[in-house]
């Protein structure tokens, strides 16, 4: 198979199960127990013909083995005695899979192709399920284990020998007597899983695909791989009927031959040559399709995004009405570690870069995401399950073993509790399922090594890149099911599940999401481990990356909560305008309270709005002072005491008892509302539409979106998984809103919202308190309001900002009504102003002290991209990383005219390099490799003149001081290269010291919150000392970090933004004189910092700020490469109303 084709694979058609390849499930109500088999309950469909029609010809022996690698695809004969297999705790594999990038050789191996759980579709009808539970007194009265003692378990009256129900009686009897009392006692019936496993064994036909470049670059409207575009059609339309009314449209991959219409069906043979009374020969069973990105021109060197190209890889099941799927496993994997030769010790000394980490993403918002060191429990919510299970339930895994469905959800027997969670390690786990898994991540996971070392000799903080190989699995979208990722305790075993949870088989087929495995080396990426994956994900869904720009603006939630009224939000509008001289406010937004009950949204409180067009009369107010007007909702969400619970209560999810499902509780329980029902649909759009479109608000805060797919079967249609019912609900939401609209999702289930959200909430709500304050408990890891929880999460997921959507953290809190202490504030402030996420403040903006104040305004305004965090996979800090890093450039990718204006739109570049990136970084077809070195998202650029630096925070998460300590070789760029591939030619550039390049000169380090210079020698940088600051319990410091010259006056820092640098709009240095004119758009008071060399007489140089006469002051001298120097400081004012001369400062010898 040529490799010049962009992606290569094969469709591998499975054999069909018949009764004698499948579990005969326990007998339904009412049958014999001796006479229960598939016949009984027919769950797949079954040709009983002997005669192979030639089919068989195509069935390969046990011997082939399906083997893929980034050099091709392929199926190949082995004998079984000569075969050479990688050591792996499983020796019965199906398929294996390395990348050549990782010198650690990893290996990856699945012993199955493909295993399916089933039940009867009657099985997953709420008529089977829904029982009575108002005689259950009868199950203690009778004295029988009514849901087991088919099985025999042992303990009951039944099993023992006692009662009426006892073993003397015979086997046809008994099993007509427990169904008997089964029903008397209203317990609810079992459920009959099978499941079905393919390997190579069941291979019924191969053939080959590809996909070749279209390339044209430019025509970004062409089918890309993997692309979810959807079509056009309305999706709101009442009358329609739910499984014609999803529109889902097959992507590029699809619709590669054979694919988009597969023949379930088809008889053997020429069609045309058969005639009418030739049956038809056995169903097609599933078809699974794998594919490889294949490097474009052979003759070129392998970049390194070519060294570590992922498998992907989907599956394809055949409908039918006899049967509901419960999961797919896609992959059952083992990780096998090659030994390799360390290098410069003994042959006998060897190195397995064993897993030390892995990163968990959460199902939603709230949820937990992070990394967790490896054998240390997953961190989970402290709450019981009736009060959180539903903020956290993703994808349910239901293994063929379970044989019970408990009274509100399914249980998929995942342990949270960390004294009950399983601890099977390694090779004593035989089966790696729900119940085994020791951790379990919703739609990725990220398994990675330190190295051979698990901390550094002298404390400092472990880096990402220091470490060895990293394996990336999970899916590329979350439309088709909600999929999970199950792993053990010691992540050498990991299976990859797509969750139907009972999703009945009646629509023309039923196919999973692409599924994603990916192998990379620390060598590979610039960032982290996960950078290709996240952007194939933004690829792959049309992610809507920073088309509508940055957000800085202000929530009424967190001091009115749901006290507010027209008087309260309009004041707070007047004092956001008068602020805007200070910090640029666009958006004001209205949050929960202004309704009388949830799901009753045109039902204003009494007495607190307007009553004549209220909501209109105040998202006009708010726009009149210059800010976009924002409205919170939860359309898929209502009170129990509401309006529309009472009148339509068939609108609400019923669990698999019939009774309401269970939603969590937020301060209180309320009703899901079923996706897949047209009326509800109906009603949602117009909820939308009327906010939108009547009521003039431009922002919509969608919060509790996660209840339009409750568990449970009580919906109107039960041919939908959960999944394809909240996408569905999102399509009506952005049918509803418009192109234009702002959407922030909330309380959302992130990986279908991926092309739908332009904002996503990405923690926890934000509390008043660091730790959940009492009664709540403060050890959850969970879904409760913390700063804490609302930090990890936002650090943690940062490299989702800008390639999915623009990140919400939650808001800032600045007022003195919360327990923050200066530090958490500084703190809270310092991460969102490093990871580029929207910037809202949530107090009674007439209350906030000047002092807190200032702390937003010199975050203010975002630069608009993201820092990288150094230590995310490595964090050893309840996945709480510590460094994050950010670069900075006077060349901009973009054009010079940019650096001539530094007025221009930030937003609109800031569009341009992430359509940029999530098309080029993306396994699409239609691109080239770029380098993955690029730096556009966590690079922003300055005046001509300022040079390159980096800018790195480092954050003490302890509850007590400590010395942090951290790499200094990490906190600089590797070279003036590496900006220079931006795309600004390497002589264009700056002829000062690049950062990293190797000169005697050392660097400047200025601390941004302290006000603190110190200069560092490169001999640190030779020796890879540390950087060490003590910092006091929840403290952050940002350093801003500048190669020296010696000969050259040099711009060091200032404390009016935390870039050092973002603040500029020029900066000249001439022989005689320095030149500073600061950007003068907003009112800022502070200094800046300067180097000035003392041979030039710069030490009683003339000071001018603003036109009139200025002062400095000498704070250092330090010595560089020999010559003297001096660090100065120059208190600045900025007014911020555009005068001549405002904002400018003159330094003359």
């Amino acid at each position: 198979m040529s490799s010049l084709s962009n992606y290569a694979g094969w469709i591998f058609r499975l054999n069909l199960p018949t009764s004698s390849s499948a579990a005969s499930p326990p007998a339904a109500d009412g049958e014999d127990c001796d006479n229960a088999n598939l016949e009984g309950v027919q769950l797949l469909s079954q040709n009983k013909s002997e005669e192979s029609n030639g089919i068989n010809d195509h069935i390969p022996s046990p011997s082939y083995l399906a083997e893929l690698c980034p050099q091709g695809v392929s199926v190949t004969t082995l004998d079984q005695s000569e075969a050479t297999q990688p050591q792996s705790p499983s020796q019965n594999w199906s398929w294996s899979f390395s990348s050549q990038s990782c010198p650690s050789k990893w290996n990856v191996t699945s012993s199955k192709l493909l295993s399916v759980t089933y039940r009867p579709a009657h099985e997953a009808h709420p008529s089977y399920t829904n029982i009575s539970r108002s005689r259950e007194y009868w199950n203690k009265s009778v004295g029988s284990c009514v849901t087991c003692c088919d099985a025999g378990c042992g303990k009951c009256s039944t099993c023992l020998g006692g009662g009426s129900g006892g073993s003397s009686q015979s086997p046809k009897r008994r099993g007509k007597w427990s169904s008997m009392k089964r029903t008397m006692s209203g317990a609810p019936k079992p459920i009959h899983r099978v499941k079905v496993d393919y390997t190579v064994e069941d291979i019924m036909h191969i053939e080959p695909v590809s996909a070749a470049n279209t390339g044209d670059e430019k025509d970004l409207s062409s089918p890309k791989f993997g692309s979810c575009s959807d079509g056009s059609q309305s999706i709101i339309d009442s009358g329609a009927k739910p499984n014609k009314d999803i529109g889902f449209e097959l992507s590029a991959m699809d619709k590669w031959d054979n694919l988009q219409s597969p023949p379930w069906n088809s008889k053997d043979g020429d069609a045309k040559k058969l005639g009418e009374d030739q049956k038809e020969v056995k169903h097609w069973g599933p078809i699974l399709t794998f594919a490889i990105p294949c490097q474009d021109d052979e003759s070129k060197e392998p970049t390194a995004k070519d060294k570590c190209q992922p498998l992907l890889w989907k599956v394809h099941h055949p409908p039918n009405p006899n049967v509901a799927l419960d999961s797919f496993l896609l992959m059952e994997g083992a990780l096998n570690l090659h030994m390799q030769n360390l290098q410069g010790k003994s042959s006998s000394s060897f190195d397995y870069d064993v897993p030390t980490n892995v990163y968990v993403n959460g199902y939603q918002s709230w949820s937990f995401a992070g990394s967790v060191v490896q054998g240390e429990p997953q961190p989970g919510s402290a709450m019981p399950d009736v009060l959180s299970g539903a903020f956290n339930r993703g994808g349910v895994v239901l293994s063929g073993d379970h044989a019970s469905c408990d009274g509100d959800s399914w249980s998929d027997n995942f342990e949270t509790a960390t004294n009950t969670r399983n601890t099977n390690s390694m090779d004593d786990v035989e089966e790696l399922n729900a119940t085994t898994a020791f951790y379990k991540s919703d739609m990725f996971a990220c398994i990675s090594s330190n190295g051979t070392t698990s901390q550094h000799d002298d404390g400092r903080i472990l880096l990402d890149e220091e470490g060895g190989p990293a394996l990336i699995t999970g899916f590329l979208s979350q439309r088709k099911q909600y999929g999970v990722v199950c792993m053990d305790k010691g992540l050498r075993h990991f299976n990859l599940f797509a969750c139907h949870e009972g999703q009945v088989a009646t629509r023309n087929d039923i196919s999973s999401d692409w599924a994603y495995l990916q192998i990379v080396d620390s060598s590979c990426y610039d960032e982290e481990a996960m950078v290709y994956y996240i952007h194939a994900c933004g690829d792959h869904n049309d992610a809507r990356a920073m088309e509508k720009g940055l957000t800085y603006g202000w929530c009424s939630w967190y001091h009115y909560y749901e006290n507010i009224d027209h008087d309260s939000l309009s004041k707070n509008a007047h004092v956001l305008n008068k602020a805007k001289s200070k910090i640029g406010f666009n958006l004001c937004l209205v949050d929960d309270g202004y309704m009388t009950s949830w799901g009753d949204w045109t039902s204003l409180k009494p007495g607190k709005f307007v009553k004549e067009g209220g909501m209109r009369v105040l998202a006009d107010a708010i726009r009149s002072k210059g800010m976009q007007p924002g409205v919170w909702l939860a359309p898929f969400a209502c009170d129990k005491n509401s309006k529309l619970a009472k009148d339509h209560p068939d609108w609400i999810i019923r669990n698999d008892s019939g009774r309401y499902s269970n939603s969590a509780n937020c301060g209180k329980f309320f009703y899901g509302l079923d996706a897949t029902n047209p009326e509800v649909r109906k009603h949602v759009y117009d909820t939308i539409h009327r906010a939108v479109h009547e009521w003039g608000f431009d922002v919509l805060k969608l919060d509790f979106l996660y209840a339009s797919c409750l568990a449970g079967n009580g919906k109107y249609d039960n041919t939908m998984s959960r999944a394809e019912a909240f996408y569905l609900g999102l399509r009506t939401i952005r049918e509803a809103a418009g192109d234009e609209t702002f959407i922030i999702g909330c309380g959302c289930p992130l990986g279908t919202a991926i092309g739908w959200a332009d904002g996503m909430r990405v923690s926890c709500d934000t509390g008043p308190t660091w730790l959940p304050e009492f009664p709540l408990p403060h050890w959850d890891n969970g879904t409760l309001p913390s700063l804490r929880g609302m930090l990890r999460n936002t650090l943690s997921r940062s490299v989702l900002g800008h390639r999915w959507w623009h990140n919400d953290p939650d808001c800032v809190l600045l007022g003195n009504t919360t327990k923050h202490t200066d530090n958490e504030v500084i703190s809270a402030a310092s991460v969102v102003g490093m990871t580029g996420g929207m910037f809202l403040l949530s107090d009674d903006m007439e209350k906030v002290s000047d002092a807190r104040l200032s702390v937003a305004r010199k975050i203010f305004p975002l630069t608009g991209v993201t820092a990288v965090p150094l230590d995310l996979h490595s964090t050893m800090n309840g996945g709480m990383p510590s460094v994050l890093r950010l670069w900075c450039t006077e060349k901009s990718i973009m054009t010079d005219e940019v650096n001539g204006n530094f007025e221009v739109d930030v937003s609109g570049i800031l569009r341009e390099q992430a359509s940029k990136l999530q098309t080029e970084v993306g396994w699409s077809p239609r691109n080239n490799n770029i380098d993955p070195y690029s730096r556009e998202r966590s690079c922003f650029f300055v005046a001509p003149g300022l040079g390159s630096w980096t800018v790195a925070s480092l954050s003490n998460w302890m509850s007590h001081s400590t010395t942090m300590s951290v790499s200094f070789a990490a906190l600089v760029a590797h070279s003036i290269q590496d900006f220079a591939a931006m795309g600004a030619p390497k002589d264009s550039i700056s002829s000062s010291a690049g950062p990293g390049e190797k000169s005697e000169n050392g660097y400047h380090v200025f601390s941004f919150w302290s006000s603190e210079y110190v200069w560092i020698p490169h001999e640190t940088l030779v020796d890879n000392s540390p950087l060490v600051k003590k910092l006091e319990s929840h403290q952050t410091e940002i350093f801003h970090i500048k190669p020296a010259d010696p000969t050259s006056c040099q711009y060091i820092g200032s404390d009016l933004h935390f870039s050092c640098g973002f603040e500029v709009s020029s900066f000249v240095a001439g022989e005689k004189r320095v030149l500073i004119e600061l950007k003068n758009n907003y009112a800022k008071k502070g200094s800046v910092y300067l180097y000035l060399p003392v041979g030039k007489k710069f030490d009683n140089a003339t000071v001018e700020v603003n036109g009139a006469e200025g002062s400095m002051e000498i704070i250092a001298r330090p010595t560089l490469g020999g010559n003297e120097g001096v660090v100065v400081r120059v208190p600045v004012v900025i007014k911020g109303t555009g005068e001549e001369n405002d904002g400018v400062v003159s330094i003359s010898c």
